[in-house]
């Protein structure tokens, strides 16, 4: 077990830290926790295509897309190349009506919590909120009131 805390972002909540949004105080506040601060590569992929689409649709100026992608790759967070357990994707999928992403990263978080069962899940969506907190994930509570 590690002493720190270990923090697995979903991207809602990494999305929410790099455009303010109503989530965006309580990402940056997690952002500055100390502790290890975990991205899959999905989250990776799924951030890049977001900033990129906010950029090809012009929805935001070219300088502050430029500024998150490097608040993005310049953030606490520490990619992780592994994949969640099959068995644990084949559970949740019939106990939590998921989108596929969500069901990964949900799936990602348990398969984690195996070996670093202090692991919390950082998520903005509420249908992934509820599945986590039934999968007695721990979500801070305080950063989630609406959840």
């Amino acid at each position: 077990m590690t002493e720190k805390p270990v923090l697995y972002w979903d991207t809602s909540a990494i999305v929410s830290a790099l455009f303010k949004d109503v989530h965006s105080p309580a990402a940056w506040n997690w952002s500055r926790r100390e502790g290890l601060h975990l991205l899959s590569s999905l989250a990776i992929a799924e951030t890049y295509a977001v900033i990129n689409r906010i950029d090809r649709e012009r929805a935001l100026p070219e300088i502050l897309v430029k500024a998150a992608i490097e608040s993005f790759e310049q953030g606490p967070w520490h990619s992780i190349n592994m994949n969640p357990d099959k068995n644990q994707i084949t559970r949740l999928s019939s106990k939590w009506p998921l989108r596929g992403a969500d069901l990964w990263h949900l799936a990602m978080a348990c398969t984690l919590r195996n070996s670093l069962p202090e692991i919390s899940f950082l998520t903005f969506d509420q249908r992934l909120a509820i599945a986590a907190r039934g999968e007695a994930l721990h979500i801070d509570s305080t950063n989630n009131k609406s959840l």
